[in-house]
């Protein structure tokens, strides 16, 4: 069978390889040329639990993984008892032989076809560890769909060769036996075969691989965190780098530690960047306002989980935009962004740098675990597009005034920032209110004054800034309005709903403050039926663009099971209106 796109998903028990074997497919998919999208899935526990890694292959562009597989890997009977209903007609299960009889596979479902493999046999026959049946169904799910082993003996070397040379071969003998036994076990043919595409390489990255490409390339010299599902994985990014791209990685003790050492590092004159998730976030929340009051520019990364308290910190939800937004003591101003896959990811933290130094503000990233931790086929990225402003960043002394005010009171409220130690530069970083030279003020017209100079920053800023990108036909019955991470799932479930003449279109917003709300009520001028699709209870966005604008949506389409959506849930609701 000829096919355009296929499911995967591969389940077992933690501990069982589950994720290293889904990430090497995705890799032999994307290095092969073909698109790619993947999702994992494991519950907050230290040691067990099931996990699945869910692959959507295909010859053409794809946004989201979808509700029907059409092979499932059971690495043990929990995932053909949980997953069995989520193969679609005529799919494939692959079971290890000695975990159920033939006839005890059949009685719930005939229309699927039932494949055992002896997984344990197998590994037993090569004395390898019990861990490497996920090599063995690496293989098998290669013969399933005709596609060679010579990609996958590349991935299995880069993948295993720091562990040494004897672990390579065991683990590619493991792969090639689960493949010969499928080839032979069908007779040398295969179920299915994808379209072939032109060979094209393509980067296999997560949204927080991008951040971090983003902030290496943006020269981002500081960074630092304290491990929060779903962030961590940009912690270990810059770890790895550091001494290549002679970054500052700090492991601090708390995320109070973590935002006062970012401003110290931006204050004596380094980019710098921190990564967390609400919880974290919200410890952040004194030092944010001390950054905003010192005008201090610092980048963060706000990764999103269901919440409140710990709630379920490996699953996604998109709770935390209103927090970010109004998060800290005070008024004053911040950029939010939310960026919606990883090529955005990339370029708007590059842009996160310029705008936070230009304007010497916090500059918010918001991610969510859908984004931070899937993995994307994409084109490589132009680092080309990354432009450095520093803003009024003085590094020679020759070129500050006899008389410097590090917060002088200028036209479009920025003053010119010094890096620490500049002679003739020194001031007071206070974070009472101040008169221009920093030093406390409680004086009524001295406080207007400074508010309005942090304030008037807005009026140069906006025109930095971009309105929210339409996709789709511009003259649609129906306009979906949204940001972030659910971007993806919308343009996949367009993909149907246009096809069969629904006309829809989305809005989606990936900078969401400042709120730009002249080229926002242009489109509701031109817009017919608007409806909200957000991954929270209360249709956060929903709120911030009525309070805004004035338009109340009618109609809403939210989840917030801590899974992200399935474009089947999206079309679902789009006929229901």
């Amino acid at each position: 069978m000829r096919a355009e796109n296929i499911s995967i998903r591969i389940g077992g028990a933690a501990g069982y390889g589950i994720m290293a074997a889904g990430y090497m497919l995705s890799k032999v998919f994307a290095k092969k040329g073909y698109y790619v999208i993947d999702s994992n899935e494991y519950p907050s526990l230290i040691r067990g639990g099931h996990n699945t890694y869910t692959i959507r292959v295909s010859t053409n562009p794809v946004y989201s993984v979808s509700k029907n597989l059409d092979i499932l890997i059971a690495l043990d009977k929990q995932t053909i008892d949980l997953h069995r209903e989520e193969v679609s007609y005529g799919g494939h299960i692959l079971y290890d032989q000695q975990d159920f009889s033939s006839e005890e596979m059949k009685k719930s479902r005939k229309d699927i076809n039932y494949l055992a493999v002896p997984f344990t046999k197998i590994i037993e026959q090569i004395e390898a560890p019990s861990v490497v049946r996920n090599q063995v169904s690496l293989g098998a799910i290669l013969a399933l769909i005709d596609i060679s082993l010579d990609t996958l003996g590349t991935v299995v070397k880069e993948t295993f060769m720091p562990k040494g040379e004897n672990v390579v071969n065991l683990n590619s003998r493991a792969a090639d036996l689960g493949y010969k036994y499928i080839k032979e076990k069908l007779n040398h043919s295969s179920p299915y075969t994808l379209e072939i595409v032109k060979h094209k390489s393509k980067m296999l990255v997560t949204g927080n691989d991008a951040v971090f490409l983003g902030g290496v390339r943006a020269g981002c010299k500081f960074f630092a965190a304290y491990p929060m599902t779903p962030s961590s994985s940009i912690l270990h990014a810059f770890a790895s780098a550091e001494n290549e791209y002679n970054i500052v990685t700090k492991h601090a003790e708390s995320e109070l530690a973590v935002i006062n050492m970012a401003m110290g590092a931006s204050f004596a004159g380094a980019r710098s960047m921190v990564a967390t998730s609400g919880g974290g976030f919200s410890l952040m929340n004194e030092g944010l306002s001390a950054a905003a009051m010192t005008e201090t520019p610092i980048v963060v990364v706000l990764s999103q989980r269901p919440a409140p308290a710990t709630g379920l910190p490996t699953w996604t939800e998109q709770g935390d935009m209103l927090f970010a937004i109004h998060a800290a003591h005070g008024e004053f101003l911040r950029v939010v962004m939310a960026p919606g896959d990883p090529q955005e990811c990339f370029y708007m933290t590059g842009q996160a740098f310029n705008l936070a130094e230009k304007y010497q503000i916090p500059v918010i990233i918001l991610l969510d675990k859908y984004l931070s931790e899937n993995h994307f086929a994409c084109e490589k990225f132009d680092p080309a597009k990354i432009k450095v402003d520093r803003g009024t960043l003085i590094a020679d002394s020759s070129e500050l005034a006899d008389d410097y005010q590090r917060y002088e009171k200028t036209k479009d409220g920025v003053s010119a920032r010094v890096v620490s130690g500049l002679e003739g530069g020194i001031h007071i970083a206070n974070t009472d209110e101040h008169d221009p030279y920093g030093f406390s003020s409680d004086d009524p017209n001295n406080r207007k004054d400074m508010m309005d100079k942090r304030f008037n920053k807005i009026k140069k800023l906006v025109k930095d800034l971009h309105p929210p990108k339409i996709y789709g036909p511009p003259e649609a019955e129906i306009t979906c309005w949204s940001w972030g991470s659910c971007k993806g799932p919308i343009l996949e479930a367009m993909k149907t709903l246009n096809r069969e003449q629904k006309k829809v279109n989305l809005v989606h917003f990936n900078l969401l403050y400042p709120f730009l709300i002249e080229p926002v009520m242009k489109i509701i001028k031109d817009s017919n039926r608007n409806v909200i699709i957000e991954n929270n209870k209360t249709s956060q966005l929903g709120k911030l663009i009525m309070m805004n604008t004035g338009l109340k949506f009618n109609s809403r389409i939210l989840k917030y099971s801590g899974r992200q959506f399935l474009p089947g849930e999206i079309v679902s609701g789009i006929e229901q209106l």
